[in-house]
């Protein structure tokens, strides 16, 4: 008994969030939309609660519960900390967007609440069966909320491919999973590394099922060539929900990618290189060169997002501590930049038209100048150009490249940003030299504006004051 209930303290962030989750969940369904504004001000709560309790959960080591399965260590707690507060800043960005177009509803709280309750699991699994569990979880809630809009075509088409794709990605991941299970003989990642490093093990058999694994974090990552969900998803999900797929499921994917190949697969480090140096080396190129094309501003960011996602493999790349901590700076400023954007997008928009064509952005400058500065700090730092933290995201990936040898690799990436940099300038070309063809009015919500300035600021500050989030990671993961 005394066990048990040093396991659920220790799972107690997890425990709180499925409680809250479901407080609001049920608020939705028995009081109507007049509840609206309840369910927001819980959902803030609950998250910022969760986020006291992972502080006062933090272990300086790594500790495990519930026989194994459940590891609470530095990295879960960097990563639950990120995700409640990026779900925070998602929900206060979106909240003024489904209230004019989408007759916003309390069940919109409760799936993002439970899909940052699969990304807590996802943080703290140390198990294929937790892993693979919190995958679905957070999966399901993000299928739902991309047709949330349910007179909505877009949306619907956009759910459908999402969801068809996503079961794909699922059982190629729970297939590779199967296997590896009945070659080890364990479910614990400890366990099958250690059956890894035996020298009798079957290594045709262990890199068929590595695989599948890799094909499945790929899809979910939404990296090159299985990234055929990202651009439809993102333009045809309404631009709230887009908001919260580019960001915090994007901590989830890392951190499951960290589990699975630093975790439970280092032993196989040889082999998941050579398939993650391919995902990596077409995603920068292909979401680089194609997002020069497009004309809608949501799948020019998606495409964007496929380029980032191979930047943050990148990082992974190496298979060293500080490619891995690189690697989750990249992907929390990614977060940060993304956030930001797609919030630019939001406050702009009107009733009756949304913000996603780029000739929208034409003479932004004149009509709403802070937002565009904003915007062009934004793209500034995802294009890699100094003064913004963009820059050193990237610059900290190359040289976890460069000091373990892959010094090609890190030079085509340098080269591909040179050529994403060009759709970037584009937006602040749009912006700053365009004259308007139409004026888009700023909804008038003033704790949105608030964080959307502290969220651009921010990608300033990191730039001046690096060091504290980048050893932070590598805290976190040396």
């Amino acid at each position: 008994m005394e066990s048990l209930n040093a396991d659920v303290l220790m799972a107690l962030p997890e425990v709180f969030m499925l409680a809250a989750a479901s407080v609001v969940l049920l608020i939705g369904l028995y009081t109507g939309r007049a509840s609206e504004t309840l369910a927001y001000v819980l959902s803030l709560a609950a998250l910022i609660t969760t986020a006291v309790l992972v502080y006062s959960t933090s272990a300086s080591s790594e500790s495990f519960a519930f026989g194994g399965m459940y590891l609470n260590d530095p990295l879960a707690q960097a990563i639950k900390l990120f995700a409640c507060v990026t779900v925070a800043a998602v929900l206060m960005y979106a909240r003024p967007y489904l209230q004019q177009r989408a007759r916003i509803s309390a069940e919109f709280y409760a799936l993002g609440l439970f899909a940052t309750l699969g990304t807590l699991v996802m943080a703290s699994a140390h198990n294929f069966v937790l892993i693979y569990l919190g995958l679905e979880l957070l999966s399901l809630c993000l299928y739902a909320l991309v047709a949330f809009v349910r007179d909505s075509r877009d949306a619907s088409e956009a759910a459908i491919k999402y969801f068809v794709l996503g079961a794909i990605a699922s059982g190629m991941l729970l297939y590779g999973m199967s296997i590896m299970y009945g070659l080890t003989g364990s479910l614990d990642l400890a366990g099958i590394n250690a059956y890894l490093a035996q020298s009798g093990a079957n290594r045709i058999a262990l890199v068929f099922a590595l695989a599948f694994i890799v094909v499945g974090l790929a899809f979910k990552f939404g990296a090159v060539p299985f990234h055929m969900w990202v651009p439809d998803v993102y333009q045809g999900a309404p631009t709230a929900i887009t908001l919260f797929i580019a960001t915090m499921p994007k901590l989830a994917a890392f951190v499951m990618a960290i589990r699975l190949l630093n975790y439970g697969l280092q032993e196989l480090l040889a082999d998941w290189q050579q398939m993650l140096m391919v995902l990596t080396v077409l995603s920068v190129v292909f979401g680089n060169v194609i997002a020069i094309a497009q004309t809608n501003i949501k799948r020019m960011l998606a495409y964007s997002a496929i380029s980032h996602i191979g930047f943050i493999l990148l990082g992974i790349l190496p298979g060293t501590d500080f490619g891995y901590a690189a690697a989750l700076f990249y992907t929390v400023i990614y977060v940060l930049m993304a956030a930001g954007t797609f919030g630019v997008l939001i406050l702009l928009g009107d009733r009756e038209r949304e913000m996603d064509r780029l000739v929208d952005l034409k003479g932004l400058a004149k009509t709403s100048p802070w937002f565009a500065l904003i915007m062009m700090v934004l793209m500034f730092s995802m294009a890699g150009v100094p003064l913004t933290v963009g820059f050193y995201a990237k610059l900290y990936v190359l040289q976890s490249l460069v000091y373990d040898g892959w010094l090609s690799v890190a030079v085509l990436a340098v080269v591909m940003s040179v050529v994403g940099a060009f759709y970037y300038l584009r937006v602040v070309k749009y912006m700053y030299f365009d004259e308007a063809d139409d004026v888009f009015q700023v909804q008038p919500s003033g704790l949105a504006q608030a964080v959307l300035s502290v969220n651009g600021l921010l990608v300033v500050a990191l730039f001046i004051f690096p060091n504290a989030l980048l050893n932070y990671c590598v805290q976190v993961l040396g």
